[in-house]
């Protein structure tokens, strides 16, 4: 059997549309959507599919949003026939990961993550806190760069993407003085990020204790097939590993590049992007070119990685 993984966006296209050609095509996708609109206590697919997107891009719901739209898809692949040997996501898409792997129910992971947008928003007033992305340097060389900049204020690597983008986090100033500095340590570009809030950086401690106390309330099962964790980028299985996993997440950097490279080298031949865009598949082609990579997030995407899956044998 072809080993695959699938792996979850923690950020997508934030456009009125997502989902909306999964639901209008299957009834278990609807089923999705459905569910999330009763756990949410709204009709988040009404938001999914119209928008406006000016509140679809706001935090707490953009998190849901993206968590129905890639469990709408993965239920697809399963009906498909297509499963996983690993999961993995990225920032949030760990918690589609976890519903995938049998963790976490649906009705758990919405909620946690309505809650954990929520907390992650109003951690930080508007305005006081940034990320950018730093193209072309070595992690340590973008360690070193924050140390420059940081200037007494919080700022560290937060997504460490691929060998070749880095995204940083912190206060605002620390951000902008980075952004000036980039270039004298050889960066090849960086660029500011349209975000609401500086995700995966010490500034997120106050939404961390926050969503300790929710994580308590959830009794996460034993994770099948394995997830490939961001604060360690190691192997999870236990089901009592996975609240202090989700915990330590809020704070710590996303080691994205580690977790591909572990998959690769577990024997992972396929990686399927489940969910809306097809961000993780670029990066994932900065890591390691030689592998293959699909995605689904419509009808027609589907039909396609289904075909690839099953080429595999």
């Amino acid at each position: 059997m072809a080993q695959i993984a699938f792996v979850f966006p923690g950020q997508g296209s934030q456009a009125a549309g997502m989902g909306k050609a999964l639901s209008d095509s299957s009834e278990a996708a609807r089923a999705v959507f459905a569910e999330a609109d009763r756990v949410l206590g709204f009709a988040l697919s009404d938001l999914c599919f119209q928008g406006p997107d000016d509140q679809l891009r706001l935090t707490e719901n953009t998190q849901p949003a993206i968590l129905a739209v890639s469990a709408a898809a993965c239920r697809l692949l399963f009906e498909a026939g297509v499963s996983p040997s690993y999961v993995a996501g990225h920032s949030l898409g760990e918690y589609s990961a976890l519903v995938a792997a049998n963790s976490l129910t649906l009705a758990d992971a919405l909620q946690l993550v309505r809650k954990r947008g929520t907390y992650m928003q109003e951690a930080v007033p508007v305005g006081q806190g940034a990320m950018a992305a730093v193209l072309g340097l070595a992690v340590e060389q973008v360690e070193a760069l924050c140390r420059e900049a940081a200037q007494g204020e919080i700022l560290s690597p937060a997504n460490l993407n691929s060998p070749a983008q880095v995204v940083i986090a912190g206060a605002a100033a620390a951000v902008d003085r980075a952004l000036q500095l980039a270039k004298s340590y050889g960066a090849k570009r960086a660029v500011a990020l349209p975000v609401s809030a500086p995700f995966h950086c010490e500034l997120m401690r106050p939404a961390q204790e926050r969503l300790a106390k929710d994580l308590e309330q959830i009794s996460f099962r034993d994770v099948q097939p394995p997830l490939i964790n961001n604060a360690d980028a190691t192997e999870v299985v236990s089901g009592g590993a996975v609240a202090d996993s989700l915990y330590r997440q809020v704070c710590s950097p996303v080691r994205w590049t580690e977790s591909i490279q572990k998959l690769i080298r577990n024997g992972v031949q396929l990686f399927v992007e489940v969910g809306p865009g097809k961000v993780l598949c670029g990066l994932i082609r900065q890591i390691d070119r030689t592998v293959k990579t699909a995605s689904v997030e419509d009808p027609a995407s589907l039909a396609q990685t289904v075909e690839i899956a099953k080429s595999l044998g």
